[in-house]
């Protein structure tokens, strides 16, 4: 029995597919299967959603931020001198005083009786010089060493009486530095020991603030260098650098600062804790990036931004320098140009040549 194919309602015997078959050219059936291949396997071009930022000059400030403690100017613990009883406070606490103000008198009788004897010796002894001096220098009348010997015992009169007077004085504490009189450590009646502390003087204007800076920035801050100093009560004060540290701390690896600032009012207090930003450098016309946006590639540091060529907006990088940074920001010293649009989100997903799609309104950045 032959076999025959169907092909619709038609019977082709196999002898004739066989030259049907052998009719076609070799090119028409490679062709018609490239052609098939290249539909299987084309793709749509991919199409990446970015936002940009354009790099737009602005001023910026270059600071070392640090924390500080606020000391006050002068913080003087002061002492009695001679010892006894208190017999009379003259400030409160709280009080201001002045350099030299009378503070509190310690009973002076027994002081005053041997300043008195002194005084009187001193007197006696001088006027017996005197008349010695008279004798032996105009008259020639007595020895030599009677006239030195009248002479110094006139000298250790006076000095014992300048010993007796200066004990004396010193019963009455005074100020040594201008301030606010902020502890008292003794009552009327109190008995004081020479050494013994009784007041404590601070004077907070102005306040000095210390911190520790990296030893990376040494040879960057030295003493003149401008300062901002804020307080978590949201107060703000500029200064200036003081005291700069010439030996850097083992334990930390800092060097310390002291800023000065004014305190009117004595509204800040010693003992709180300051933020210190030390300015290192400021330009007016510094292009600044999102730091997340600046990526690491073969040859350095890069950054993408968006071009938009014959209607065709795609993503090209650029390679660039860094410079300083704060806030999150970082300096582009060199790569790019004010107006570039630099591509702060979606960075990590695309690469140089890549079409890309702008979704946010930032404008001169293409779309």
């Amino acid at each position: 029995m032959t076999n025959r194919l169907w092909n619709g309602s038609r019977v082709i015997a196999p002898g004739v597919l066989l030259v049907l078959c052998a009719s076609c050219s070799s090119g028409d059936v490679v062709a018609r299967a490239a052609a098939a291949d290249s539909t299987e396997t084309a793709l749509p071009l991919r199409v990446v959603n970015v936002e940009v930022l354009d790099a737009t000059p602005e001023p910026f400030a270059d600071e070392v931020t640090l924390t500080g403690n606020v000391e006050a100017n002068r913080d003087v613990i002061v002492a009695a001198e001679e010892g006894g009883v208190v017999r009379e406070v003259l400030v409160a606490r709280g009080s201001r005083v002045t350099e030299g103000q009378a503070l509190i008198r310690i009973d002076d009788r027994l002081l005053q009786a041997q300043y008195d004897q002194a005084r009187a010796e001193a007197q006696l002894a001088e006027e017996t010089w005197h008349r010695q001096q008279k004798l032996w220098e105009q008259d020639s009348i007595g020895s030599e060493l009677a006239y030195l010997q009248a002479k110094y015992r006139a000298e250790t009169a006076a000095a014992n009486e300048r010993v007796a007077k200066t004990r004396l004085d010193r019963t009455t504490i005074r100020a040594p530095i201008g301030g606010t009189l902020d502890d008292r450590m003794i009552e009327v009646g109190s008995t004081v020991i020479a050494g013994a502390p009784v007041v404590r003087i601070i004077d907070a204007d102005p306040l000095k603030i210390k911190a520790g800076v990296p030893e990376r920035y040494a040879g960057e801050v030295r003493a003149g260098t401008p300062a901002r100093v804020s307080f978590e009560s949201g107060q703000q004060m500029d200064g200036r650098t003081t005291f700069v540290g010439t030996a850097v701390n083992e334990q930390d690896r800092t060097f310390e600062v002291e800023v000065r600032v004014p305190n009117p009012g004595a509204r800040l207090k010693p003992g709180m804790v300051a933020t210190v930003r030390l300015l290192r450098g400021s330009s007016r016309d510094a292009i600044l990036v999102p730091r997340d946006a600046v990526l690491r590639g073969a040859s350095g540091y890069m950054v993408y931004v968006v071009a938009t060529t014959g209607g065709v907006t795609k993503a090209e990088s650029r390679t660039v320098r860094t410079g300083p940074g704060s806030a999150g920001r970082v300096v582009i010293e060199d790569g790019l140009e004010p107006g570039d649009a630099v591509i702060v989100v979606g960075q990590q997903q695309v690469a140089a040549g890549d079409l890309v799609k702008v979704t946010n309104r930032n404008p001169g950045a293409g779309s």
